[in-house]
């Protein structure tokens, strides 16, 4: 449990990419099994615990210390972890008693939800302060340290002088504590198969077509394939002989999400493609798509209000036979005779678009505005099917970002290394109420600003605050943000009855009052 702690502590104060690789390599390298397969699992968010919850942590320390003092502190510091980590009163002997991080992990699997504070009690009375903060980070599940399963999986490739499109491959056959992965990293067994199994493979991505990119670009246009940008999320279909698994662009198996498409397949192939709600014929809009995004159960009743299906962008397999390598002519070609072949169901295949120039390519862009299209794809011709995002392949070229000036109503803090700042932000446009102009929230964005941008904002909230709410603070309605989002669409969660797509902040309009912020009314038009 040492390293493991000793980890989590170094990563949160690391800031730089590189290092916290290095940080994990070196842990692979000087834990052993299986603890450093439990780490990697706690890393890449693999470990839940059925009965360990927040709430749990909150009774257990407001049972030992003042639960006033712990209200006012947990405001302060914003982590739950930390808070309860620093308050928990030390050893009388001052010694503490490490445990195994793999001894941790199975005894609370094991736990029944009666035993478990007295467990987790007993863990906490024996560590230290860096030890329980890291117990608790791993008991509930939200380690928020800067350290992605990206980032763990790339330390993996370079432990195992792998390239990480490999790890990537085998991954979603494996299981914690990961021995058979350790053991093909350490040359003492052959690479884990995938063959059979509905394993991720990494999908190809593109970069944005701006700058001097664009004129590069569209001077070599009869070099690429154009097909439209639709708005939904990327996802990947792998129907093998060991299953069938829906993965989202991550690698995160969203297939229970989406029983309807899963279940419906039956054949053998890898295919990349964007999932969208359908009605009748017509996409519907990225909103009716979020009601479906998350759910841990699905009803009949949503079902039947937002049925999905998937534009097919690419195939990777068909069968067991890998097309990555060839042109992308040749796989569109594969990808549309596959689809006659097994016309499978909720599918299509993306349209390709026909463009003329450069005059085409902004028409054609500027003209989807109000639709589910967020743009257009540019692929090279001859481009192989690519992990990651290699430049000069794949190309987006989005519609424009619309901008709205709103008013900051309430901050919330941050987690991980803005637990200390105010950096999510609620904002709000005007509309005529009962008693005059009112302000009623449109969004909110934790994006966009500078680290120096950041600091200001944290200050002026500060000092403007009226009314706290837990972590969250309501301000004097007088900061005006210019907020960039892609698009806008009816909504029935929010009370303002609009709910923007993908908001950020673009700027701070420290020079305009509030009173001359836009109106509702300015965002219901751009819906139609």
């Amino acid at each position: 449990m040492k390293p493991f702690a000793e980890l989590l502590d170094r990563l949160l104060y690391t800031p730089q990419r590189n290092v916290k690789v290095a940080l994990i390599l070196d842990y692979f390298r000087s834990v052993p099994d299986p603890d450093r397969g439990w780490g990697l699992a706690a890393l890449t968010g693999a470990l839940s615990f059925a009965h360990a919850k927040p709430a749990l942590i909150r009774e257990l320390v407001t049972a030992r210390t003042d639960p006033v003092l712990f209200g006012w502190s947990y405001d302060f510091v914003g982590d739950l972890a930390e808070t309860a980590a620093l308050m928990w009163p030390e050893p009388a002997a001052g010694e503490h008693a490490w445990p195994r991080l793999a001894e941790v992990v199975t005894r609370l699997e094991a736990a029944r939800k009666a035993e478990l504070p007295d467990v987790v009690a007993g863990w906490l009375d024996s560590l230290d302060a860096t030890g329980r903060w890291a117990l608790l980070k791993l008991v509930t599940g939200g380690l928020r340290v800067g350290a992605s399963a990206r980032l763990a999986k790339l330390a993996l490739a370079e432990y195992g002088r792998q390239e990480p499109a490999e790890i990537e491959e085998v991954w979603h056959g494996l299981e914690p504590p990961y021995a058979a992965l350790f053991a093909w990293l350490d040359g003492e067994a052959p690479r884990p198969s995938a063959e059979a199994a509905p394993v991720f493979r990494p999908l190809m991505l593109a970069h944005p077509l701006e700058g001097p990119d664009l004129p590069k670009v569209t001077a070599e246009l009869d070099q690429y394939l154009a097909e439209w940008k639709w708005d939904g999320i990327r996802v990947q279909i792998a129907a093998a002989p060991g299953g069938v698994r829906l993965y989202s662009r991550t690698g995160d198996d969203v297939s229970s999400t989406f029983p309807e498409l899963v279940d419906g397949i039956g054949f053998l192939a890898v295919l990349d493609g964007e999932l969208l709600v359908k009605r009748a014929g017509t996409v519907a809009s990225f909103n009716d798509l979020q009601q479906r995004l998350n759910r841990k159960a699905v009803t009949a009743r949503m079902l039947d209000a937002y049925p999905v299906f998937v534009h097919l962008y690419d195939i990777l397999f068909d069968g067991l036979e890998d097309l990555r390598p060839l042109p992308f002519t040749a796989r569109r070609n594969r990808l549309v005779a596959f689809f006659e072949r097994e016309r499978p169901a909720r599918m299509d295949v993306s349209p390709l678009v026909e463009v003329g120039g450069l005059d085409d390519l902004e028409r054609l862009r500027g003209g989807v505005r109000g639709t589910p299209v967020e743009g257009l794809m540019l692929k090279r011709k001859d481009s192989p099917y690519l992990a990651g995002r290699p430049k000069g392949h794949w190309w987006k070229w989005k519609r424009d970002a619309q901008l709205l000036d709103v008013v900051l109503m309430y901050a919330q803090r941050g987690h991980g290394k803005r637990s200390s700042f105010y950096s999510d932000f609620t904002f709000g446009a005007w509309r005529q109420g009962e008693r005059g102009p009112e302000l009623v929230p449109v969004g909110k964005a934790y994006s966009g600003y500078t680290d120096q941008e950041l600091l200001l904002l944290d200050r002026w909230i500060r000092d403007h605050t009226t009314r706290r709410y837990g972590p969250v603070r309501e301000v004097t309605p007088a900061l005006v943000l210019e907020v960039a989002f892609d698009s806008v669409h009816r909504s029935t969660r929010h009370k303002s009855g609009v709910a923007m797509r993908f908001p950020r902040i673009h700027r701070i309009r420290w020079d305009k009052p509030a009173a001359e912020a836009d109106r509702l009314e300015t965002l219901e038009r751009l819906i139609g």
